[in-house]
C-alpha cells in the first residue's frame, strides 16, 4: 500500500509538470550525468606561472603554447648576450680611442687590417660613440622583451584559466521541434478550454 501510494504521488507530481519543464530537467539530468572535464583554477595557474615560466600553461594542459613561451625566452636571451658583447666591445674601444695610451688599441680589431684611422680619427670617435649608445639602447630593449615575455606568460596563463569554464563544445545549438502546447484554464484566462495544441519550440543548449 505505502509504494502504490508513492506511485500515486509520482504520477501526479509528473502530471503537474509542463512538457517544457519536463525538457528542462531532462537535458539537466543529462548534463549532470556527463564526466566532469579539467578546469584550472586562475589564481593556482597565476602563480605556477610566476613561479615557473610555462608552469601555467602546463597547469592548465596548454602544452602547444610551450614552445611560444621558451622560444621567445630563448630568442630575447639571445638578443641580450649579442647586444651586450657588442656594447662592451664598442664601449671599451670608445675608452681606447678617447686616451692618449699607445697601447690601447681596441678598436683597430673592429677595423680592416691596416686600416689607418689618424685622417679621421675625430669621425671614429663619434662613430665608436654612436655604436656604444646603439647597442646599449637594444642590450636594454633585450631586457624590457624579455621580462614581457614573462609577463605575457602569466596573464596569458590566468586568462586561459579564466576562460575554460565557458562551455565552447559542440552542444551549443538551436534546435527547433514541434511541441504539443497545453492550453488549460489559468486565473487570467478562465475562458480557454483544456486542450493539447501543436506549436513550434525552438532549443537553445549551452
Amino acid at each position: 500500500m505505502p509504494d502504490t501510494m508513492l506511485v500515486q504521488r509520482a504520477d501526479s507530481a509528473v502530471q503537474g509538470l509542463t512538457p517544457m519543464t519536463i525538457d528542462s530537467l531532462a537535458d539537466r539530468a543529462l548534463k549532470a550525468l556527463r564526466p566532469r572535464t579539467f578546469q584550472p583554477d586562475p589564481i593556482r595557474s597565476q602563480w605556477v606561472a610566476m613561479v615557473l615560466p610555462g608552469g601555467g600553461q602546463i597547469y592548465n594542459k596548454k602544452y602547444w603554447k610551450l614552445p611560444i613561451i621558451y622560444g621567445g625566452f630563448l630568442g630575447c636571451a639571445y638578443a641580450l648576450s649579442w647586444n651586450n658583447q657588442m656594447l662592451r666591445d664598442y664601449s671599451q674601444a670608445y675608452l681606447d680611442i678617447m686616451d692618449s695610451d699607445p697601447n690601447t688599441k681596441s678598436y683597430e680589431k673592429m677595423l680592416p687590417l691596416g686600416y689607418d684611422i689618424t685622417p679621421r680619427i675625430d669621425q671614429f670617435k663619434e662613430i665608436f660613440k654612436n655604436k656604444k649608445n646603439y647597442y646599449r639602447k637594444y642590450r636594454d630593449m633585450s631586457i624590457l622583451a624579455f621580462a614581457a615575455v614573462y609577463v605575457i606568460g602569466i596573464i596569458d596563463a590566468y586568462v586561459d584559466a579564466e576562460l575554460s569554464s565557458f562551455d565552447i563544445s559542440p552542444d551549443l545549438s538551436l534546435r527547433m521541434s514541434p511541441r504539443a502546447i497545453d492550453t488549460s484554464p489559468t486565473a487570467d484566462a478562465p475562458s480557454l478550454r483544456r486542450a493539447n495544441n501543436l506549436g513550434l519550440a525552438l532549443t537553445l543548449d549551452f
